[in-house]
C-alpha cells in the first residue's frame, strides 16, 4: 500500500499545478462565498469582518464563506473537514472520527485561532485555550465566516491568525421538521433531527445530533496497532428570536455537547492501549438589540457563559481532567451617517467595551491548578466609503488584563472598486496579541511545569491582493499575498514553556477561482502556498508549504433533484516532532479523492451516498497517529413542514 501512496503522490505537481491554474485564469479576490462545488459567490453582507453586517464588496479584509448549502451538497460531517478547502487553513487530526483537531490560519498557531459558535467565544481556557474542532459537527450550520490575518481590534486574544465564525441557521416561515440517518464504514451511524419556524416578529430553531463510530486505532496500524478507537457524540442546540417592535429585538442560543472519544498512549509513539477521553460543553448567550433612526443607531449588549470539562481516564501520567469556563459580557454601538456633499461618504462608527472572566481548574495525580484571569477592553472602529468606490476601515483596542501588561492593538483596511473592469484591490494590516494559556502559566500535573514570567505573544501582519469576476460574476478569481510577524512565540522546552527570542516569519500566496460553467455546472479550486520559520529558522510543524482543492458539482434533472459533487484535495509535506530521541520528521504528501451525490425522490425524501479517500491513501497529519483509509456511507433525509399536511399552513 505505501508503494501505491508514493506513486500517487508523485503526481502532486499536476494537482497542485491544476489548482493554481483554475484559481488564477479569472484573477483574484478576498472575498468569497462556499458553493457547490467549493467556493462561489460572495452572499450581500458579512459580519465578521466589522462585527456588524456590512456588504462583502466593501471588505477589505480577506475573508471567506462556506454556506450551509455547500455543506449539503459535499456531505461533509465534521466543521474541520469543511475547512480544507479554504485558502490559507491547515487542518490536522489526530486520527479518526472526533479525535483531536486543530485549524491554523495562514501559519499561525492553533490557540491564536479565535473560533465563535453564534457569537460565543468556544477557545477552551483550560490547556492550550485553543478549540479542539474534533467533535463538531456541520449539522444545522447557516454559514462560516474564515476572516484570516490579525484581527485583535475586534476580537481581543487568541485571534493572530484569524477568525473562524460559525453561523447556525436561523428559523424562518412555516414550522418545518428535518430528519436524517446515515451508516457507513467503521460501523458508523450518524442522525440528525431538527425543528424550526419563524415570522416577522419570532424565529425558532431547535437541533439535536447523534454520532456513533467504531473508527480505526488512533495508533498507526502501520506501527501494528490494531485496536479500534470508537467515538460517541450527542449535541443539541437551539437559538430563539422575539422582535415586538421594530426598535427591539432579543435573541437567546445556547448548545449542549458530550462526547466519549477512545484515544492510544502516546510516550515516544503512539500506541494501543484503551484510553479515552470524557468532555462535556456547553455555553448559552442572550442579547437585546435596539435599534432607532431606521436602523442608524444601534445600542447591543450580551452576556455569554461558556463551560468545558474533560476527564481522562489515564494513560502513561495517571488520570486527569480539566475545567474551563468563561463569562463574558459585551456592548457594542453602532452610528450610521451620511454625508452626500462630501465625498458621497457613508460613515459607520462602532464603539465597544468587552468584559472576560476565566477560570481554569485542572487535576490529575500529582497536581492541581485553579486560577482565574481577567480582562477588560475597549474598542472602536471606523468605516467610510467615499464615491462609492473607496472603501476604509481604521480602528483600535486597549486590553486591560489582572495578570499581564496591558496591551493596544491597530488595524486598517481598504477595499478600491474599479466597476468598469470588474476588479477589486483590497489590503488589510493591523497588530494582535495572545496571552500565555493558564497551562503555559501554572503547569499541569508533574510532567509539566508551569512558567508565571511568560509574556504574551504579539504580531504584525498585512495582505494585499487583487479580486476579479468575468461574465457578469460567472467568473471570479483571487490573488492574496500575506506576511505576518509573530514575536515572543511560546515553545515547549523540555517540561515547561518559554519565549522564544526573536521574531516568527509567515508569507505566502492564496489563490482562489470559482466558475459557474453552465447551468447546473460549477468548478472551484484553492492553492495555498505558505512558508514558516521560527527566530532559529526552523520550518514550524504541522503547516504545509503547498496545499490545494479542485472541486466540481453538478445538478441535474428536472428542478435540479440529483446531484453530485467530486473533490480532489492535497496536502503538501510538512514537519513534525517526534520524541525518543527528539527530532523534526518529515510527513509524507497526500491527495484525498471524495465524491457525494443525492438524489430529491420528492418533497419530502431525498436520497445520498458519498466515498471518502477513494484513492484510499495511507497518510498521517500527526506523527504516528492513523487516518481513515477507503471508506463508504449512504442514507436519507426527510423533511415536511407538519401544519401543512394537516391543513393549517399556508
Amino acid at each position: 500500500m505505501q508503494g501505491n501512496t508514493k506513486k500517487h503522490l508523485r503526481r502532486r505537481g499536476f494537482a497542485v499545478y491544476t489548482a493554481a491554474a483554475i484559481a488564477i485564469a479569472p484573477a483574484a479576490g478576498s472575498a468569497q462565498e462556499g458553493s457547490a462545488s467549493g467556493a462561489t459567490l460572495l452572499p450581500e453582507t458579512v459580519v465578521t469582518a466589522t462585527r456588524s453586517e456590512t456588504p462583502s464588496r466593501q471588505i477589505g479584509s480577506s475573508i471567506t464563506v462556506v454556506t450551509g448549502q455547500e455543506l449539503e451538497r459535499r456531505q461533509v460531517r465534521f466543521v474541520g473537514d469543511a475547512l480544507r478547502q479554504v485558502p490559507g487553513v491547515s487542518v490536522n487530526r489526530t486520527s479518526g472520527f472526533g479525535s483531536s483537531t486543530d485549524v491554523r490560519l495562514r501559519g499561525a498557531e492553533a490557540n491564536q485561532t479565535l473560533v465563535l459558535i453564534d457569537g460565543v467565544k468556544v477557545n477552551d481556557p483550560a490547556l492550550s485555550s485553543a478549540f479542539n474542532f474534533g467533535n463538531l459537527l456541520t449539522s444545522d450550520i447557516d454559514r462560516i465566516e474564515v476572516l484570516r490575518g490579525p484581527q485583535s481590534v475586534l476580537y481581543g486574544s487568541d485571534a493572530i491568525g484569524g477568525v473562524v465564525n460559525i453561523i447556525t441557521k436561523r428559523g424562518e416561515a412555516e414550522p418545518k421538521v428535518r430528519a436524517s440517518a446515515e451508516y457507513g464504514s467503521f460501523d458508523t451511524f450518524h442522525s440528525t433531527a431538527s425543528l424550526s419556524g419563524g415570522s416577522k416578529l419570532y424565529d425558532f430553531a431547535l437541533n439535536g445530533t447523534f454520532l456513533r463510530t467504531d473508527g480505526i486505532s488512533a495508533a498507526s496500524e502501520a506501527n501494528g496497532n490494531t485496536e479500534e478507537d470508537g467515538n460517541r457524540s450527542k449535541t443539541l442546540q437551539g437559538r430563539f428570536g422575539v422582535r415586538p417592535s421594530d426598535v427591539v429585538e432579543l435573541s437567546f442560543n445556547g448548545r449542549w455537547q458530550r462526547a466519549k472519544v477512545e484515544t492510544d498512549e502516546f510516550v515516544t509513539i503512539a500506541e494501543d492501549d484503551g484510553s479515552f477521553t470524557n468532555s462535556t460543553e456547553r455555553f448559552g448567550k442572550a442579547e437585546a438589540k435596539f435599534s432607532f433612526f431606521d436602523k442608524r443607531w444601534e445600542h447591543i449588549f450580551s452576556g455569554a457563559l461558556f463551560d468545558n470539562k474533560l476527564e481522562s481516564d489515564g494513560g502513561a501520567f495517571g488520570g486527569s481532567s480539566t475545567h474551563g469556563d468563561r463569562q463574558s459580557l459585551q456592548y457594542q454601538t453602532n452610528l450610521s451617517v451620511d454625508t452626500p456633499d462630501f465625498a458621497d461618504a457613508a460613515h459607520t462608527f462602532t464603539l465597544g467595551v468587552d468584559g472576560d472572566r476565566e477560570r481554569v481548574r485542572t487535576n490529575s495525580t500529582f497536581s492541581s491548578v485553579d486560577r482565574t484571569l481577567k480582562t477588560t477592553s475597549l474598542y472602536g472602529l471606523y468605516q467610510v466609503g467615499l464615491w462609492d468606490r473607496l472603501f476604509l476601515t481604521g480602528g483600535g483596542r486597549y486590553d486591560a488584563n489582572d495578570f499581564f501588561e496591558d496591551a493596544t492593538t491597530y488595524r486598517g483596511t481598504a477595499a478600491l472598486l474599479f466597476p468598469e473592469t470588474n476588479s477589486k484591490l483590497h489590503a488589510s494590516g493591523g497588530t494582535a496579541v495572545k496571552n500565555p494559556t493558564v497551562f503555559e502559566l501554572f503547569g499541569f500535573a508533574s510532567n509539566f511545569v508551569g512558567n508565571p514570567n511568560l509574556t504574551p505573544e504579539s504580531s504584525v501582519g498585512f495582505d494585499v491582493g487583487l479580486e476579479q469576476s468575468f461574465f457578469g460574476g460567472r467568473v471570479v478569481g483571487d490573488i492574496t499575498y500575506f506576511h505576518n510577524r509573530i514575536d515572543d512565540l511560546i515553545l515547549g522546552f523540555g517540561n515547561t514553556a518559554v519565549n522564544q527570542e526573536g521574531a516568527t516569519k509567515i508569507h505566502g500566496i492564496e489563490l482562489s477561482g470559482q466558475a459557474e460553467v453552465m447551468d447546473g455546472l460549477s468548478l472551484g479550486a484553492s492553492y495555498t502556498w505558505m512558508t514558516t520559520k521560527d527566530a532559529d529558522g526552523n520550518q514550524l510543524v504541522r503547516r504545509p508549504k503547498h496545499a490545494a482543492s479542485v472541486s466540481v458539482n453538478y445538478a441535474f434533472l428536472e428542478e435540479k433533484r440529483a446531484n453530485v459533487n467530486v473533490a480532489l484535495i492535497y496536502n503538501g509535506d510538512q514537519q513534525d516532532v517526534a520524541f525518543a530521541p527528539s527530532r523534526h520528521v518529515t510527513l509524507d504528501d497526500y491527495l484525498l479523492l471524495n465524491v457525494a451525490a443525492s438524489y430529491r425522490v420528492n418533497d419530502y425524501v431525498e436520497l445520498f451516498a458519498r466515498g471518502e479517500n477513494l484513492l484510499d491513501q495511507e497518510y498521517q497529519e500527526v506523527f504516528s497517529f492513523g487516518t481513515p483509509g477507503i471508506a463508504a456511507y449512504g442514507g436519507l433525509r426527510i423533511s415536511f413542514e407538519p401544519l401543512k399536511m394537516v391543513g393549517l399552513g399556508k
